[in-house]
């Protein structure tokens, strides 16, 4: 499958890119692709891992990367959703209500152990995820580009947490797990307490910019094809209860486009596919053998599908 690489300037931006986030998280290539593949392609990230493996660490060092505004909200029990929002407030001097921006109102939110708070201030993220804007009040503004929301959630066998509805769940681009780092790597966290400073490389527009350039990317048919294949086989196989939805297949286009360019092709491969289908469609399934979401019958029916759905030629 032939294309042309793409051009020195963005190849370097996207190198750049990599590096200052692959420097903080370390020995974690891998995740930091795939969160960097989820900021190029305009989705949001959800991080299910235990406590103290650098969920916290990825968010703040893709918004320094990014060069753009950084919010972080520990989400509670008590949390409500105009404390995500925003609120009406009435001034003093005045007498007119002025709008106070909530934390939402920021390039990369972090939302800390999401699944701490209740349904109720879960769903007030439904309309900034989705649209890129919250209406309160019944006056609809809308939220700075790029906008990428990172959670983390903690496993729900721990105390005190709620299940994310599937309506919200399927409004993350990827589910991601960092895992413990290898003995090496931990070896050096340890040797040096404080980790690197995130660096600044880049600025919200540019990041933007490369962003649809990204989205941009050529999918040759036959790559296409490939992705259709494995949606429907979501919906037909028996290890699946349900399959990918519509909204689905289309997360998994664009980042398949995303993950192409930040490799620093002009088009898409199968092994985009294949590299990004448990990640992207997963925690969007039901799996007949399914029991807990930590283990997850979606992972191994995803997987399970990709063996017996070899790539073309």
């Amino acid at each position: 499958m032939s294309g042309a690489p793409l051009p020195s300037e963005q190849a370097s931006a996207v190198e750049q890119l990599r590096s200052a986030v692959g420097a903080v998280l370390q020995g974690k290539q891998g995740v930091v692709d795939l969160a960097l593949t989820a900021v190029l392609a305009s989705g949001h990230l959800l991080l299910q891992d235990v406590p103290g493996v650098g969920k916290t660490t990825l968010a703040s060092a893709l918004a320094a990367a990014v060069g753009g505004s950084f919010r972080r909200v520990q989400f509670t029990s008590d949390l409500l959703p105009a404390d995500l929002t925003g609120v009406n407030v009435l001034e003093q001097g005045t007498g007119r209500f002025v709008f106070r921006q909530g934390p939402l109102f920021a390039n990369v939110v972090l939302a800390d152990e999401i699944n701490r708070t209740t349904p109720k201030t879960q769903s007030a993220l439904f309309e900034a995820m989705e649209e890129h804007q919250v209406t309160v009040d019944g006056h609809t503004r809308p939220l700075p580009r790029p906008f990428l929301v990172v959670a983390t959630q903690n496993p729900y066998d721990m105390h005190g947490t709620f299940h994310l509805p599937d309506s919200q769940l399927d409004r993350f681009l990827m589910r991601l797990a960092l895992g413990y780092p290898d003995r090496s790597t931990e070896r050096a966290i340890l040797r040096h307490a404080q980790r690197p400073v995130p660096a600044t490389v880049m600025d919200p527009d540019a990041v933007h910019a490369l962003a649809e350039r990204a989205q941009q990317t050529r999918v040759p048919e036959v790559v296409e094809e490939y992705l259709l294949d494995l949606v429907r086989g979501t919906r037909s196989d028996a290890r699946f209860v349900r399959g990918v939805s519509t909204r689905g297949a289309q997360a998994l286009h664009r980042a398949v486009r995303a993950r192409a360019f930040l490799e620093r092709r002009a088009y898409a491969i199968p092994e985009d596919v294949r590299a990004l289908a448990v990640p992207v469609l997963a925690h969007r399934v039901m799996a007949r053998s399914a029991g807990s979401l930590e283990s997850d019958g979606g992972v191994e029916a995803v997987r399970g599908l990709l063996d017996d759905l070899p790539p073309p030629l």
